[in-house]
Order: C-alpha cells, then sequence, then structure tokens
C-alpha cells in the first residue's frame, strides 16, 4: 500500500498562462501579448503563485521563441513580481529546431521546462529525441538553469534517471509530472501516486491536470504532498461541464481555496526557492 510522505512545509502554485495552443477564439481571457502575460503573472503573484511558466507568442497569436519578446516579458515580471520564479519553455511542440528552442536560455531564467521524450498531442506532436533531450540538458546545465523535468508517461521517469546517471542533470531535481492528456498518461489517481513512486529519492514535484481534469490532479497533489500547477495553457475552462471561460486568476484562487481546506500553507517566492533548491535573484 502507499503511504503518503510528509506533506511539504508549504504549497508552490506554478502559473501556466498561455501555453502554444489557446487563442482567443477559444478563451477570450488567453493572454498572447508581453503585456497580457505580465498582467496575469502579477494577479497570479499578489494572490501566492511562486512560478510562472512562460511561452512567447507573436502579437497575432501564434507562438514565437525569439528572444526579443521573451525579453519582454521577462524584464516586466522581474520588475513587477519581485523573486518570482520564471521557468522559460522549449517546447518542441512547434519549433523543432534546437537552437530556436534554446534562444530564451540566454537570458537565464530560473529555470526551463525539458521535455524528456516525444508524446503525441491530438493537433500536432512535441518531438524530443533522446539526442535533442541531452543536448537541452547540457545547455541548461552549463548555464546554472534548472530543468523542469517534464513527465508525460512513465518511460520519461526512466529517461530522467537515465540523465542523471550520466550527468546531463543534477540533484536537485523538479518534475512537472502532467497527466490527462491525449498520447499521455491517464489523470487517475493511482496513475498520479504510480508516477511520483517511481521518481528518484528527494525530488519535488509538481503536478497538473490537462482540461477537466485540472481540479482533481490538483486536489490529489495537495493531499500526497506535492506542488500544483494551474493556468490556461492546460484548461481554458472553470466549469468544464458547463463551458465557463476561465481566467489564470479564478484559476489560482480555486487552487488556493482548496489547499486552506487541505490544510496546505501557500509557499512564498522565497520559500519556493528554499523548497527547490534555487538560488535567491
Amino acid at each position: 500500500m502507499y503511504v503518503y510522505g510528509e506533506p511539504a512545509d508549504r504549497l508552490i502554485i506554478e502559473l501556466a498562462p498561455t501555453g502554444m495552443i489557446p487563442t482567443k477564439s477559444d478563451n477570450p481571457h488567453v493572454p498572447v501579448t508581453p503585456e497580457e502575460i505580465v498582467r496575469d503573472a502579477l494577479e497570479a503573484y499578489q494572490l501566492g503563485a511562486s512560478i510562472v511558466h512562460v511561452h512567447a507568442r507573436h502579437r497575432d497569436g501564434t507562438p514565437a521563441y525569439s528572444r526579443d519578446i521573451y525579453e519582454e516579458i521577462f524584464s516586466g515580471i522581474r520588475e513587477q513580481c519581485p523573486g518570482m520564479i520564471i521557468c522559460a519553455s522549449t517546447s518542441g511542440r512547434t519549433f523543432r529546431d534546437l537552437d530556436k528552442r534554446a534562444e530564451v536560455l540566454g537570458l537565464n531564467p530560473d529555470m526551463a521546462s525539458l521535455s524528456l521524450g516525444t508524446v503525441n498531442f491530438l493537433r500536432s506532436p512535441s518531438y524530443n529525441s533522446i539526442d535533442e533531450v541531452m543536448k537541452m540538458a547540457s545547455l541548461m546545465r552549463d548555464r546554472g538553469i534548472r530543468p523542469e523535468l517534464e513527465v508525460f508517461e512513465p518511460g520519461f521517469v526512466n529517461t530522467a534517471k537515465y540523465l542523471l546517471k550520466k550527468g546531463f542533470i543534477v540533484p536537485p531535481l523538479h518534475f512537472n509530472l502532467m497527466l490527462g492528456s491525449l498520447g499521455s498518461i491517464s489523470a487517475d489517481i493511482r496513475d498520479l501516486v504510480y508516477l511520483v513512486e517511481s521518481l528518484p529519492e528527494q525530488s519535488t514535484w509538481t503536478a497538473a491536470g490537462v482540461g477537466k481534469f485540472q481540479l482533481q490532479v490538483n486536489a490529489a497533489a495537495i493531499l500526497m504532498g506535492g506542488h500544483v500547477r494551474v493556468g490556461l495553457e492546460d484548461a481554458i475552462y472553470y466549469d468544464h461541464a458547463r463551458r465557463d471561460h476561465a481566467t489564470n486568476g479564478q484559476l489560482v484562487r480555486r487552487v488556493i481555496r482548496l489547499a486552506g481546506d487541505l490544510g496546505r500553507e501557500i509557499a512564498s517566492p522565497g520559500e519556493a526557492r528554499r523548497i527547490l533548491g534555487l538560488a535567491r535573484p
């Protein structure tokens, strides 16, 4: 029988405000411009979020990799949200070229996503060969950027263990467990328990549910002593059955209420940095 570990002192909330897929036609509240992304990050920061997972968009809403756009977003967050942890996307879902994906690393974010393999999504796959994963991991390691290890299915955990053994990644490790997307592991509670039990010792982890699974995965993560990711990147509806459009602020507020009811206090950015072993800004 699985025995839950002692909950972390504080709950880290990560906001994923934008992503690469949702558009304003899907939900008019999806932030697209740097100003909109910074605005939503600031609201989440004031509510209690400690991490923001940043995807860049062109002003027409299409995905972007440009360092200039990311720099505008990062500078706004750093100015308005002191100490907030910035996690940059290096996704292979839209851009295959590794140089394009790695361009944002030149801005030295605190963290950057490292997808540990290829995964199929409904609209398009995200390509990540093992060679690409190792190269991206090496770039992050050499720059002192903490990888957020993206796990979409159990085999990705084995890849992380291999990277650790070979020195491509170094402790402390932090995982983002993504459940409920088509082509990835489902979002049953037993799936989350299995992933968590599979992680290397002393790892920290965040869990996110896609679409209608966001709330139940967040609740399970809070109870299991993990951390949570919320935002319009993963779920555009507040009530999926009724198709009520969410805002990023609403999703953060709901998690905070739930955490309070379940006895987890919210981590400040400084506490989040301590929990994750990140340097202070």
